[in-house]
C-alpha cells in the first residue's frame, strides 16, 4: 500500500519533465487518487463484509499492482485519472482490511508490533522512493512505473496470507457493533451507554479530517518543493528520509503511549508534524528539508494510528472507516485549495498545509478535556471496567494495541 499510493510522489517530477504533464494535471492526478481512496473508504464503512473477505484483500492487491503497471501504457491524461483512482480505492480497502484486522486482536500481539506493521506504508515509500532514485540516471517515468509495479507484486506475495478481521471480531474494532454473547442485538449493555463519547469522536474526527488536508500537501508536493529550490536529487533523497523514518514511528509512538495519554500524543504528533512542513516553505536549505522530511515522516503514520486506535477506545461503530472516510475527504480537499497557491511555487502550499495541521492539533487538545480514558468493556452479563489513567495508556485486554 505504501507503494501504491506514494510512488507517485517521486514519480512526479519525472512525469513533469518526460510526459509533459503540467502542474494543474499533476495535481489532478493526485485528486482522483484520494477520491479512490475515499470511495474504498466508504466501501469499508457500508459493506463491512468486505473488508473481513480474504478474498477481496487478495483482489486489492492485484488490482493495485496492475493500475501501476498500466500507468507507462499511455500519455492519455483521463486514463491516468482513473488508474490512480483505482489505486486509491484498492490501497483504502488493503489499509481499512489491514488496521481493523490488528485493532481486533489486541490479546494476539505485544503491543509494539502493530505499531511496525503500520511502519509497513513508510518502508513502501522508503523503497519505492529508493527505487526511482536509484532509476533515475538509467530510465525515465516509465521504467519507474513499471518497477513500482513489480515491487508491489513482491510485497503482494509476502502479503497474501494476511488473515483479515474476523466477524466475531468486528464489535472490538467496530466499538459496539455486535452483541455480546447472551444479548440480542440492539439490546443495551450494562455499563456501555454510561458514557457517551460521540462529542469526543467529533473532536477527534475534525482533527483527523484537517489532518488529511495539511498532510496530503506535504505528502504530495513535498519532493517537488525541495527539488525547486535545492541542489541534485535532495528531493528523493528526502523522500526515501521521510519512508525512513516512517517505520519506526508508529510503534515509538505506541511506547511513548505508556507514559501519556493518546490524546496528548495526538496532540504533540500534530505540532511536531506542523513545524517539519513548516520548514521547507520558510527555507530552501538542505538542512531545512532533512529535518522536515524526518519530521513529517516521523509523525503522519503515527497520527494515524492514535487517532485509529482513540476512535476504537470510544466504542463508535466503524470508526477506522469512519475516520479513514473524514481522513481522505481532507485529502481530496489538500490539492483543490493548494492549486492556486502553485503559480507561485510550492512554497505558498507547504505553508498552508503547515497551518491547517496546526489547527487540527487545535482540535485534538479538544480531546484532553475530560476525556474518558476508563471505559466498561461488556463481558459475558455484565461490565468489566478497565482503568486506563492518563499516565498509562498501555493496551489491555479489549483497548486495541499499537496506540
Amino acid at each position: 500500500m505504501g507503494v501504491g499510493r506514494f510512488v507517485y510522489t517521486p514519480i512526479l517530477p519525472l512525469m513533469h519533465a518526460g510526459a509533459g504533464l503540467s502542474t494543474g494535471a499533476g495535481a489532478n492526478l493526485a485528486t482522483a487518487n484520494y477520491v479512490g481512496y475515499l470511495a474504498g473508504a466508504l466501501v469499508g464503512t457500508f459493506l463491512p463484509r468486505l473488508v473481513r473477505s480474504p478474498a477481496v484483500l487478495r483482489g486489492a492487491l492485484l488490482a493495485l499492482v496492475a493500475s501501476l503497471a498500466a500507468m507507462p501504457l499511455t500519455r492519455s491524461t483521463l486514463v491516468w485519472l482513473l488508474l490512480r483512482l483505482g489505486a486509491g480505492m484498492f490501497s483504502a480497502l488493503i489499509f481499512v482490511t489491514a488496521a481493523s484486522s490488528l485493532l481486533s486482536r489486541p490479546r494476539k500481539y505485544p503491543a509494539h508490533l502493530p505499531g511496525w506493521a503500520f511502519g509497513g506504508v513508510g518502508a513502501g515509500i522508503a523503497l519505492s522512493g529508493v527505487l526511482v532514485l536509484a532509476l533515475r540516471p538509467v530510465g525515465d517515468w516509465r521504467t519507474a512505473w513499471w518497477a513500482a509495479a513489480a515491487l508491489a507484486a513482491v510485497l503482494s506475495v509476502a502479503a497474501w496470507g494476511l488473515r483479515p478481521e474476523s466477524a466475531t471480531g468486528a464489535g472490538v474494532n467496530a466499538g459496539a457493533g455486535a452483541a455480546p454473547p447472551g444479548r440480542r442485538q440492539g439490546e443495551p449493555v450494562p455499563g456501555r451507554s454510561r458514557v457517551r463519547t460521540r462529542r469526543w469522536f467529533g473532536a477527534l474526527f475534525v482533527s483527523y479530517t484537517l489532518e488529511g488536508v495539511g498532510y496530503i500537501i506535504a505528502g504530495t508536493f513535498l519532493v517537488a518543493a525541495v527539488e525547486q529550490s535545492s541542489p541534485g536529487r535532495l528531493g528523493s533523497g528526502a523522500w526515501v528520509l521521510v519512508g525512513l523514518a516512517a517505520v519506526p514511528s508508529s510503534a515509538l509512538w505506541a511506547g511513548l503511549g505508556r507514559r501519556w495519554s493518546r490524546p496528548t500524543l495526538l496532540t504533540a504528533a500534530l505540532l511536531v508534524q506542523a513545524v517539519g512542513i513548516a520548514l521547507p516553505a520558510l527555507s530552501g536549505g538542505v538542512a531545512a528539508a532533512l529535518i522536515s522530511a524526518t519530521l513529517f515522516g516521523g509523525t503522519f503514520i503515527g497520527v494515524s494510528t492514535l487517532a485509529l486506535a482513540t476512535g476504537t477506545h470510544l466504542r463508535v461503530p466503524r470508526a477506522v472507516a469512519l475516520l479513514t472516510a473524514g481522513y481522505s475527504v481532507g485529502q481530496i480537499l489538500g490539492p483543490l485549495v493548494a492549486a492556486p497557491l502553485l503559480h507561485h511555487g510550492y512554497r505558498r502550499a507547504l505553508a498552508l498545509a503547515a497551518v491547517t495541521v496546526l489547527v487540527a492539533a487545535l482540535a485534538a487538545l479538544v480531546l484532553r478535556v475530560r476525556f474518558p480514558h476508563r471505559m466498561p468493556v461488556p463481558d459475558g452479563d455484565g461490565p468489566v471496567h478497565r482503568p486506563a489513567p492518563d499516565a498509562d495508556v498501555t493496551p489491555r485486554a479489549g483497548e486495541p494495541a499499537g496506540s
